[in-house]
């Protein structure tokens, strides 16, 4: 789609910079190019349409309006706890058992994330949560997918480019782990680029999936899993040491493997000198992706506000930064808004350059295809007129 150009500089490298946050308006972080790891297709479903499905399949909701149901997601995924947090899919997922409701709901992510700029986008289920209706692992897959194709098309009518790519999620607290790795690698050339592991961190480490995990090492598809959000370290280590992965999902409380120096005025957040524990150090070193998404983080108090939040320490300290969504609808955000949310706090054109090169460096797609949507897509639009390419 991109065509074919030599890469730029790796993932995780740093920048000079250049255009302060006080020259960024919200149009102009709207008009950039996005690249999107994380959003769940199970969270980023318009209140609208819920509305809509759960009256058509008689499913009662807390709310009797859009804008009521929307209130009330939002209410309910900032209380504080991410197992609460959690329970808000129940109405989302309850919507989304029949083929024709998946294929709309995809279509209509894919569309919303075009119109905001997002030019790549990974959309990750749970496949078997999808089949209390009877349908199939497969038959969930290819309802995604033709959603995805209509959403693209949609959005190419409105002269807008995306690329989609579906991660197929393995539930930590259920037992079909091997299922969704089998159905994983059976569309991995039809849109499927990769496999996730989720839910309750704390007691379902990535050990209680360990063969289905295994077998999707051996045949070289890419695991990206969960950790660091509801638990610490040790999860974190799991998911890289036992699980396999090669992204972490959210990833943030690495932060507590790290000894920062004294803050001061000059130095806020007390890079200067921090120390990082082994495990900081190796994920630094390996240039893991993190997909971060600091508003849902901030929803299930991980961080007591943004300026808080290690999203920004962890990206001046080089660790390779990427900025997501988690759940559009729950956390009422968008890939724009999470953004402009950093500039509100300082960050700069040159730092939203930063972890959108890291995004397409991470992204599950092949090498040629990364190199494309780098020097094609981003590079352009993140080099101010009047400045050279770094």
């Amino acid at each position: 789609m991109f065509g074919f150009c030599k890469p730029a500089r790796p993932a995780g490298a740093h920048y000079a910079r250049g255009v302060s946050a006080d020259d960024l308006t919200l149009d102009q972080v709207a008009a950039l190019p996005k690249v999107l790891l994380h959003d769940h297709l199970d969270g980023g479903v318009r209140a609208a349409t819920v509305l809509e499905l759960a009256d058509e399949i008689g499913h009662p909701l807390p709310a009797e309006d859009a804008a009521g149901l929307a209130d009330w997601f939002l209410a309910s995924a900032s209380s504080g706890s991410l197992e609460d947090y959690l329970t808000t899919f129940e109405h989302t997922v309850a919507v989304m058992q029949r083929a024709e409701h998946l294929r709309r709901v995809a279509s209509e992510a894919v569309e919303d994330l075009a119109a905001d700029g997002v030019v790549h986008a990974e959309l990750r289920y749970a496949p078997e949560l999808h089949q209390q209706g009877g349908l199939t692992g497969d038959e969930v897959v290819g309802a995604v997918a033709d959603g995805i194709a209509d959403g693209i098309a949609r959005a190419a009518a409105q002269g807008r480019a995306i690329r989609v790519v579906q991660i197929l999620t393995i539930m930590r607290q259920a037992d079909n782990g091997r299922a969704t790795a089998e159905l994983a690698l059976r569309w991995r050339r039809t849109g499927v680029g990769g496999v996730d592991l989720a839910g309750p961190e704390a007691g379902f480490g990535p050990a209680r999936h360990q063969n289905a995990l295994r077998m999707l090492r051996r045949a070289s598809m890419p695991v990206t899993i969960h950790a660091g959000e509801g638990a610490g370290v040790p999860s974190i280590a799991e998911a890289l040491h036992v699980g396999g992965a090669v992204r972490l999902g959210h990833g943030a409380r690495l932060v507590e493997d790290i000894t920062f120096g004294r803050r001061t005025e000059d130095d806020p957040l007390g890079l200067s000198g921090a120390a990082l524990g082994d495990l900081a150090h190796w994920v630094r070193d390996q240039q893991v992706p993190l997909e971060l998404c600091p508003t849902s983080n901030l929803h299930t108090h991980l961080a007591p506000s943004l300026a808080e939040h290690p999203v920004t320490a962890l990206h001046r300290l080089g660790f390779a930064v990427t900025i997501s969504t988690d759940n559009r609808l729950m956390s009422a955000t968008s890939p724009t808004a999470e953004l402009w949310r950093l500039v509100e706090i300082g960050w700069t054109l040159d730092d939203l350059r930063d972890v959108a090169l890291t995004a397409a460096w991470s992204t599950l797609v092949h090498q040629d295809e990364r190199e494309a949507l780098v020097e094609d897509v981003l590079q352009p639009a993140y080099t101010p007129k009047g400045r050279h390419r770094a």
